[in-house]
């Protein structure tokens, strides 16, 4: 009823207004990083106005699809502009300095904030970002300030601090959490009680796991959702326990009243590693049933269980419905089929499928040219295998990612280039390499010395090439590099 009103409100505005919603403006053309962030240079260069709720949940939204530079230039800029940030605002800001410029940028940040704003909620964020980076220190030593403030009396703070520990293979800490939160009375949600059985799952103490629930029962402030039988279910499939596992998803399915596409998604995806194809199917059904317009992501979790039960004629008519019904061609479908096919060595048609993305528009990406590079790899096809890889690193720069092949792959092409005394073939691979990232490790180095050596070839200037790159051979290697080096 609100979002309708607001559309009247947006629909009635004046000319110094933006024309329509400005989450409709950013993904009006997609939510590609390019895409986003050319509607929202737009947006900014034509000085349109907006209502503050719209900024909000376009940045929720940006925040959603992981676009965290642009959400946090838009939170920046309207606030120059003299939109006033909430408390709420200013801790989601420091979330997104630290998500786009660094933990370091978000230290500043909160130094930086008024006295006002340094409350639970910003001190929550920095602790959150302490916690996703791992600082377990910082984290702890924050934590402890926040109790001193009376800042950690919800279980948001304590759950970032349990989810460190499980990140840091630390659960045994977690059950200390829990009793001082008992201690302190912070009640506990959902999140809370999926992360104490995790931390209990990792001990394998299942039992443990059963005990939670049953306290979670007995407590009755908090009601479990899907996602706490979801764990549960997970729980009992990673120890082998499938028919209590069955059990969870029945309650799962059961608490999944809003028919939550996520929720059907961890269905499929964990009656697929009991093995129950049946199940599978039947829940697929539900989802279409439910979701008549589905996105691609449901049909890339669906191929790759088929896949994963070796039901390949099963996988093949999903894709083929997906091909049909699909707006965007979304590359990652097609590739969990030419794996599929690349690990059955049908190499013929997992290159139609390749060919056929391409015509209808699905951008090869990284990923795509790596299993091709696995499968000659396999075959002992060194020739195809480079050059599958040098395509495979190409994408990912121009995708904006970074993408490298294994160490394992990359000794074996240059094995190959050894083999073939190939020096300038050796050092463009190099050089690909290095655009990408620029500390490659005395491994790779050590191969292309074998190369030189192979090839009967000196290198100029070796020795101290090595010693910008911060290498150091081994005494083996010492002993070829002095045959090739001139200095």
């Amino acid at each position: 009823m609100a979002m309708a009103t607001r559309t009247k409100v947006v629909a009635k505005r004046s000319k110094k207004y933006l024309e329509e919603a400005l989450y409709s403006r950013l993904f009006r053309e997609g939510i590609s990083p390019q895409s986003v962030r050319q509607q929202l240079e737009g947006f900014l260069k034509s000085r349109k106005r907006v209502f503050k709720w719209e900024v909000g949940v376009s940045i929720r939204k940006l925040r959603a699809h992981k676009r965290f530079y642009p959400a946090l230039k838009l939170s920046e800029v309207m606030a120059k502009r003299g939109m006033n940030p909430t408390v709420s605002d200013q801790a989601i800001r420091l979330d997104l300095v630290a998500k786009s410029r660094g933990i370091s940028s978000a230290e500043e940040h909160f130094i930086n904030l008024p006295e006002p704003a340094k409350n639970h909620l910003t001190y929550g964020a920095l602790l959150n970002c302490y916690c996703k980076e791992l600082e377990t220190e910082k984290a702890e030593a924050l934590m402890e300030k926040m109790k001193e403030l009376r800042f950690a009396s919800r279980p948001m703070a304590y759950n970032s601090l349990m989810t460190l520990y499980s990140k840091t293979n630390q659960p045994g800490k977690v059950p200390g959490i829990i009793q001082e939160m008992k201690a302190n009375d912070v009640m506990p949600d959902c999140f809370t009680y999926n992360v104490w059985m995790r931390s209990l799952a990792a001990m394998n103490e299942i039992s443990g796991v059963e005990r939670v629930i049953e306290e979670m029962k007995r407590d009755g402030r908090v009601a479990a959702d899907w996602t706490t039988y979801s764990n549960l279910a997970s729980i009992y499939v990673d120890a082998g326990m499938f028919q209590k596992a069955e059990g969870a998803l029945k309650e799962l399915e059961k608490r999944n009243a809003r028919h939550d596409v996520v929720a059907y998604q961890f269905l499929i995806t964990l009656y697929g590693r009991t093995g129950n194809i049946v199940e599978v199917y039947r829940i697929w059904r539900a989802l279409k049933l439910a979701h008549p317009k589905m996105a691609n992501v449901s049909y890339l979790n669906m191929i790759q269980v088929l896949v994963n039960l070796k039901d390949l004629p099963g996988a093949e008519a999903c894709f083929k419905e997906w091909e049909n019904k699909c707006s965007t061609y979304d590359i990652r479908v097609a590739n969990a089929l030419i794996r599929a096919y690349i690990n059955e060595g049908m190499l013929d048609k997992a290159e139609v499928i390749k060919k056929r993305a391409k015509m209808r528009g699905g951008r090869l990406n990284a990923k795509t040219w790596e299993i091709f590079m696995n499968y000659y790899l396999k075959e002992g096809d060194m020739k195809m295998a480079h050059w599958c890889a040098d395509r495979a690193i190409k994408k990912g720069r121009s995708h904006g990612r970074i993408w490298l092949p294994p160490l394992e792959a990359t000794s074996a092409i240059m094995t190959y280039f050894e083999g073939k005394k190939d020096v300038v073939a050796a050092e463009k691979f190099i050089e690909l390499l290095q655009i990408v990232q620029k500390d490659l490790g005395a491994e790779v180095f050590e191969t292309l010395i074998k190369v030189y050596a192979a090839a009967g070839k000196k290198s100029p200037g070796i020795r101290r090439r090595l010693k910008m790159e911060n290498v150091v051979v081994s005494e083996e290697m010492e002993k070829l590099l002095e045959t090739i080096s001139m200095e």
